[in-house]
């Protein structure tokens, strides 16, 4: 995934455990294995990598809990990963800002998804971050 020529460190590290968590989803390998065969993986992404994999059950519960008339299985694999790491960041990282969260996970959904993404990812998310004020 290409990245604009000027972002924040953090969108990097998101956009890059994006694509850890995008290519374990599609070819069925564990995202420890992928990101354990990466190189150029830094310490942010390795760690939303591993937050993502370390609360799946939580997370992936949330997102079927929201998802209304939507089936995990059935989203966007963008989209399904794009909210595991906002989720996971709104939950588990309090040093950052759940807004930062969410925006980057919708910025991320209108790059790379479906002309809806950014909406329905936008909705989750926000959902999530008022649900769950307090980390």
């Amino acid at each position: 995934m290409a990245a604009p020529a000027f972002t924040h460190p953090r969108t990097t590290s998101r956009r890059r455990a994006l694509d850890i968590l995008f290519a374990a989803d599609v070819s069925g390998v564990a995202a420890a294995g992928v990101l354990a065969s990466e190189s150029d993986v830094d310490k942010a992404a390795r760690a939303i990598v591993e937050g993502v994999v370390a609360h799946a059950d939580e997370i992936d519960g949330l997102i079927r809990g929201y998802a209304d008339r939507w089936a995990l299985e059935r989203m966007p694999v963008v989209d399904r990963n794009l909210l595991r790491i906002g989720l996971y960041e709104i939950l588990h990282e309090p040093s950052v800002p759940a807004g930062a969260a969410v925006n980057d996970a919708v910025e991320l959904a209108k790059m790379y998804s479906t002309e809806d993404s950014g909406r329905f990812v936008n909705g989750m998310l926000a959902r999530a971050s008022r649900e769950h004020p307090a980390r």
